[in-house]
């Protein structure tokens, strides 16, 4: 979705992305990266007697390789604009396959360039709705031929 620019996109314009399985090196090298050590994330023992019964990825490492998956062109996003109402509805697993459903539902002319307003859901493979958030992108309008 992120590969085309503001006038070629509709309100109403979805995007599903590839999947992606979130990974035990995943949540060491998030918590390596990030700093957080929280025993959910970390610790086996911990995480057995939650309320999840097993460790759990963090929302922002959900959040980060949903990032990688949108298909994004350089030169098309110009920013990332912000974020709202970000939910985590239901945990990732680790071996959990996630994948990005997006939709426009705004689109603003800036003038020089547009913003995106995209409803975003990160669903995993069982189709259970993991995270769900409002993004908002600054996209380049289509260069003149």
């Amino acid at each position: 979705m992120l590969d085309k620019y503001f006038d070629e996109l509709e309100v109403g314009s979805r995007n599903v992305s590839r999947g992606r399985t979130i990974t035990e090196s995943d949540l060491v090298m998030f918590s390596a990266f990030s700093g957080d050590w929280y025993p959910l994330h970390t610790d086996s023992e911990y995480a057995a007697s939650s309320i999840f019964g097993q460790r759990i990825a963090h929302g922002m490492l959900v959040l980060s390789a949903a990032t990688g998956l949108v298909p994004m062109k350089p030169g098309v996003v110009l920013a990332f604009y912000g974020m709202d109402k970000v939910r985590f509805t239901s945990p990732t697993f680790i071996g959990d396959t996630i994948r990005v459903e997006a939709e426009v539902v705004d689109k603003r002319d800036k003038g020089d360039f547009g913003v995106i307003t995209v409803r975003q859901e990160i669903k995993n493979q069982r189709n259970e709705v993991c995270n769900t958030a409002i993004l908002k992108v600054a996209l380049n309008k289509k260069p003149a031929a």
